[in-house]
């Protein structure tokens, strides 16, 4: 990312630039919030993919934040302006997308998605570094920037599931005179197939977002020390904090990966079968079903995080802020792995503690990933910024998700018999793991030179 008449951060930035970002964030994780939370269920239950080949499909999504260092890093940080290459890759993974609605093959379905990989992937780094690019004070504004993709991840999000509920969920009349079980899973079925329309809403969104990408403030390359802006930025990662911060975001990745894959599907089943409790169907009638809509009470809870990260990142050390996101992470899977005896034991509603998991997702997201990307970003050089966040994309959702999808497939297979699945020894499996990540940051986490670089 360029340097060369980059903005002083000595003053605020300008709220038109503010204004801009904003909008470019809310369209970029609106692309992806419309079907992520919904591809597990949609895989096993519309299209009857085995858990390892949905496994295999969450792996292959993340093959494109491997390449995006060597592409579109070094793109954007040497040869190209950032902001004409999101536009390109917004307009073709646009195209992309959409096709994945009418996929029904294993085959076809794992090729559209490598492909859509490599091209949308890159672009969640590229969005970050553009921001840090054209912003003055990191602490005090890319939260507020940033903030709006959580805002786009909620708005999708209810809006799959409200319309899940509306247009794709059957009337009394189908359900009439069947058993309790053959209606559920008539129910289940019939919001599994229309989860397709999520592709096309995320297709709509992406050519959007690439038409708006042309009107982005202009960001170019630069050179730097090196031609390879990606040695360039592998060389400051020897520097301590990133160090471990590197280290911890594999399994980190691996555990909020469970939270992807099998949420919406334990939220739908949480769902159907608290139907008729005053407080789970006032859930309903908000966020919709499928567990999607649901799932946005998490973003909800990361935009007060975020919002309240410019008092935070000042008040807090970056190893505190890293360490209640992990804390955060450990709670959210043990109040779903144990969310019946919980309610037994204390006679809060079972839906209640699980929507508190979810809602914790905003500490997990806020103080850990948020904050991780601050730190890539304070401690590396301008020359590569683009670089550096790529990098560290392709530890958190590439390795790491390649890795976690695996894991999360393989242990769901072990937690399900007789097609039941035992979420208490599902989500016990990432409780323990964050709860060994938090350890990991106790002792080996030493703090960067982060007051001197923002002078």
């Amino acid at each position: 990312m360029a340097t060369t008449g980059s903005v002083s951060r000595s003053a605020p930035s300008a709220p038109w630039v503010r204004s801009r970002l904003s909008v470019m964030m809310l369209l970029q994780y609106a692309i992806w919030g419309a079907w992520l939370p919904l591809l597990w269920p949609y895989l096993k239950n519309h299209l009857h993919f085995e858990d390892a080949q949905i496994g295999n499909m969450f792996a292959v999504g993340a093959i494109g934040a491997v390449v995006a260092p060597w592409i579109a890093g070094q793109i954007a940080d040497r040869y190209f302006n950032t902001e004409r290459y999101l536009a390109i890759s917004h307009l073709v993974g646009g195209i992309l997308v959409w096709q994945l609605a009418s996929i029904t093959t294993y085959s076809g379905f794992l090729w559209f998605s490598l492909f859509y990989s490599i091209i949308y992937s890159p672009t969640l780094s590229l969005t970050n570094s553009l921001s840090f690019h054209h912003l003055k004070d990191r602490d005090r504004d890319f939260g507020k920037i940033r903030v709006w993709g959580t805002v786009g991840w909620v708005l999708v999000g209810i809006a799959i599931g409200q319309w899940l509920l509306r247009a794709h969920t059957p009337g009394s009349e189908q359900l009439a005179g069947l058993s309790p079980a053959a209606a559920d899973a008539m129910v289940a079925s019939a919001h599994a197939a229309g989860m397709a329309d999520a592709f096309r809403l995320s297709g709509l969104l992406g050519v959007v977002m690439g038409i708006y990408c042309l009107s982005l403030p202009a960001t170019p390359p630069s050179s730097g020390k090196r031609a390879s802006a990606v040695a360039e930025a592998i060389s400051e990662i020897r520097l301590a904090p990133l160090v471990t911060l590197f280290m911890l975001a594999v399994p980190v990745s691996c555990i909020h990966q469970f939270y992807f894959v099998h949420t919406s599907s334990f939220l739908g089943a949480v769902q159907r079968q608290s139907g008729g409790e005053g407080l789970a169907d006032l859930f309903n009638s908000i966020f919709g079903v499928g567990g999607g809509g649901l799932m946005t009470v998490g973003q909800i809870c990361e935009i007060a995080v975020l919002a309240s990260m410019p008092l935070l990142a000042v008040r807090f050390s970056r190893k505190t802020l890293l360490g209640a996101g992990l804390v955060a992470y450990a709670l959210r899977m043990a109040l779903f792995a144990y969310y019946a005896p919980i309610a037994a034991a204390t006679g809060i509603p079972e839906v209640s503690i699980v929507v508190a998991g979810v809602a914790l997702h905003g500490f997990c997201f806020g103080c850990f990933i948020f904050v991780a990307f601050l730190i890539v970003d304070e401690e590396t050089t301008g020359d590569v910024r683009a670089s550096a966040q790529s990098l560290f994309n392709l530890v958190m959702i590439g390795f790491g998700i390649i890795v976690g999808s695996k894991i999360a497939a393989g242990v769901a297979t072990s937690a399900t018999s007789g097609g039941v699945t035992d979420y208490t020894e599902l989500f016990s499996v990432p409780m323990w793991a964050a709860l060994g990540c938090f350890v990991m940051l106790l002792l080996f986490y030493v703090p960067g030179r982060r007051a001197d670089r923002m002078k």
